[in-house]
């Protein structure tokens, strides 16, 4: 297993200095992510890239996961706001290959125009599925050309609900430089899940795994609240049994980056120390 950080970089890489990259090492990740707004990618120069690769390079540490940002829904009824979305993404992924992006990773949005991780009743209907489809059929083609995969998010609350909903679709586009993110938490939705968390581990692993090649570490408490409250949090924290997890990872991937997210900058080297004490516990190497 290895082991990179979200959060560290900030999203516009021309503004990437060596401190981040000091920072990176000071913690022992060998990769990193960061999260690119799609309406900067027509402003990217060659010399903006050259630069940031060389970055990587310098410091030997992985590009493991470049995120592009948009607030479109890819499954939008309005053929103009998913053409939005599509241009802007289009145009992103030559840049991630350049930059030698292990991943490209895309989100699916979301009808309820708070935000992509909101729910609504429309994200779950057969026509926003068909449409969602439709607009990865307008992605993917070119993906080849560039040598890039493309990892999508998924969530509980998204039009990729449970871990079926992600493996159908990966399935129904038939792209194999179309795969998803194997964030765990995203899919736990009961109370008996959490507690008898190896159950629900083993469905998400036997559902995504296979076609989810990078995974994103962390874990799972219950918030005080009169309704149910599942909430991420750092890894070792938690909930759930991490060891179990990891192994389950490792016999999938032993040489895949699990990457650390969603946290502030003053929980990161505990988070960081904690997946290495429980890799270590569980037997997996972490490098």
């Amino acid at each position: 297993m290895r082991l990179g950080i979200v959060g560290m970089l900030p999203g516009d890489f021309r503004t990437f200095g060596r401190s981040h990259f000091e920072a990176i090492r000071a913690l022992g990740f060998t990769g990193a992510g960061f999260h690119l707004p799609g309406d900067l990618a027509s402003d990217i120069t060659k010399e903006d890239i050259e630069r940031c690769r060389m970055l990587f390079i310098d410091y030997e540490i992985e590009l493991v996961q470049m995120g592009i940002g948009y607030a479109e829904c890819l499954f939008h009824p309005d053929t103009e706001v998913r053409d939005h979305a599509v241009d802007k993404i289009v145009r992103t992924v030559p840049i991630g290959a350049e930059l030698n992006a292990h991943y490209v990773l895309i989100r699916p949005g979301s009808m309820n125009p708070e935000g992509s991780w909101t729910p609504h009743r429309e994200n779950l209907t057969t026509d926003a599925w068909s449409r969602f489809l439709d607009t990865l059929g307008q992605i993917t083609p070119g993906l080849a050309e560039h040598d890039v995969t493309i990892v999508m998010e998924t969530h509980l609350v998204s039009i990729l609900k449970n871990p079926e909903a992600c493996r159908q679709m990966v399935e129904m586009v038939g792209s194999t430089h179309l795969r998803l993110v194997l964030d765990y938490v995203n899919h736990f939705e009961t109370l008996k899940q959490v507690f008898e968390n190896r159950a629900r581990l083993d469905h998400i692993f036997e559902e995504m795994g296979p076609c989810a090649p990078v995974m994103h570490v962390k874990d799972i408490t219950l918030g005080k609240g009169l309704v149910l409250h599942i909430e991420e949090a750092a890894a070792g924290t938690g909930e759930l049994d991490l060891e179990y997890c990891f192994q389950a990872w490792q016999n999938l991937y032993p040489e895949g980056y699990g990457l650390i997210e969603h946290l502030p900058p003053d929980l990161i080297p505990q988070a960081a120390e904690n997946t290495r004490a429980i890799a270590s516990a569980a037997g997996i190497p972490i490098h």
